[in-house]
């Protein structure tokens, strides 16, 4: 069993989605009776990142804070300004996109049953109400707001602990991040049987909302990559963006694409901020933050996705609300998961807002899995090319201050 589960991880992710995707087809086509044993493997997928996603979130979030410390003086100030500014320009596209292209999701039975908030005062009084909730209660009922709250205060309290103390909450951290990379490793049999229940249930036209849907968030990231980061870069350097957006997006972007992973690009980006001769005691620490907290491509799967869920079940959500969406799926986004699909395990948090159960917005994670070969890919692609650009942009501006005050 070992040998074959070594074997089945040997094989690129990207290439087993692709193939459970296509095999749930095929067989949502051909037999679309055996609908009772096959789609089993869909909710056992959405079981299991139902029961480690709370735990996820609350480990990860306490030891980000907790081993959060001053370094030297560098231009780290300027840099996680941009940072906040992209993931937060970044979330408000997918806001407005959803609103003007709304897709939907197909969901199972009974989705529809839930009662949606009625106006901004009881999305306040239950935001307020989860936030004090009881931590096992909040981890036990998948309350993310609660359990952010409590992740929160947990860290800052624990930045003066023991160095062994966070030594055993990094192991503690690392241990969690394991259980879902195996879960994730499953999620291609997972996609095959959640596919195959949508196709065998709803026929081959249910997919079309997954293209709608990919369609949309594919378009807010090249929107935000082209033109919101160009944009941010122009304001604070004063020159012609673009040469230095088009070498981040050639030399970072496209290696992370194939890697989907920000953190297995860190390497990429610090040669790149070598090449364009940045200073190292700067792009030393904001390339490894950058990948941990610069999230851009993130904020727009969580908000997307979120508000897709809303128009399925019938939420209107107002602009105050939809302001608070795009601060919490910033928030959010600072603090996903270096894994692959790593953004989707926040949406929960984003739905929590609106009044959606665990039960729906896991499903809502699940259709993110389905649509992942490429929402991932080039999500990372423009989470790791702006860590390189915002890096250099943070220079180029301080420079030119510099050299307007002699």
């Amino acid at each position: 069993m070992k040998k074959v589960w070594n074997t089945w991880c040997r094989i690129s992710l990207v290439k087993r989605i692709l193939a459970g995707l296509i095999l749930g087809i095929i067989l949502g086509i051909t037999i679309p009776k055996a609908i009772s044993w096959i789609s089993v493997f869909g909710s056992l997928f959405v079981g299991a990142l139902k029961s480690v996603a709370p735990i996820l979130v609350l480990v990860l979030v306490i030891q980000a804070i907790a081993n959060h410390k001053s370094g030297a003086k560098t231009n780290m100030k300027m840099i996680l300004v941009l940072y906040a500014i992209g993931t937060f320009s970044a979330g408000a596209v997918g806001v407005v996109a959803s609103f003007l292209f709304p897709a939907t999701i197909k969901l199972k039975s009974g989705a529809e049953d839930i009662t949606p908030p009625q106006g901004i005062g009881e999305v306040f009084g239950t935001l307020l109400s989860n936030i004090v909730s009881n931590p096992v209660d909040a981890l036990v009922n998948a309350n993310y707001i609660g359990i952010l709250a409590w992740a929160v205060l947990l860290g800052i309290t624990l930045k003066k602990a023991s160095d062994s103390t966070k030594t055993m909450i990094d192991d503690f951290a690392e241990a969690v991040s394991a259980i879902v990379k195996w879960v994730i490793e499953l999620a291609p049999v997972g996609i095959m049987g959640l596919v195959f229940e949508v196709v065998a249930t709803n026929g081959i036209t249910a997919l079309e909302d997954y293209v709608r849907l990919l369609a949309i968030l594919l378009g807010c990231m090249f929107f935000v990559a082209l033109v919101i980061n160009p944009l941010i870069t122009f304001i604070f350097t004063q020159q012609n963006p673009y040469p230095l957006v088009w070498m981040t997006l050639k030399e970072s972007a496209i290696f992370a694409f194939f890697t989907r992973s920000s953190a297995a690009n860190i390497p990429v980006n610090l040669a790149l901020c070598e090449k364009l001769r940045l200073d190292k005691n700067t792009y030393s620490v904001s390339i490894p933050l950058g990948a941990t907290i610069n999230m851009a491509g993130a904020a727009i799967t969580i908000s997307v996705l979120s508000i897709a869920a809303c128009h399925t079940l019938g939420i209107d959500v107002d602009v105050i609300t939809a302001i608070i969406l795009v601060v919490l799926s910033a928030i959010s986004a600072a603090g996903a998961s270096g894994v692959p699909g790593g953004s989707l395990m926040l949406i929960p948090v984003a739905c929590s807002l609106f009044g959606i159960s665990n039960d729906i917005a896991m499903q809502v994670v699940a259709v993110g899995f389905i649509i992942g070969v490429l929402q991932d890919a080039c999500e990372t692609a423009l989470n790791s090319s702006s860590d390189v650009l915002f890096t250099a942009t943070a220079e180029i501006a301080k420079k030119r201050k510099e050299s307007k005050a002699n």
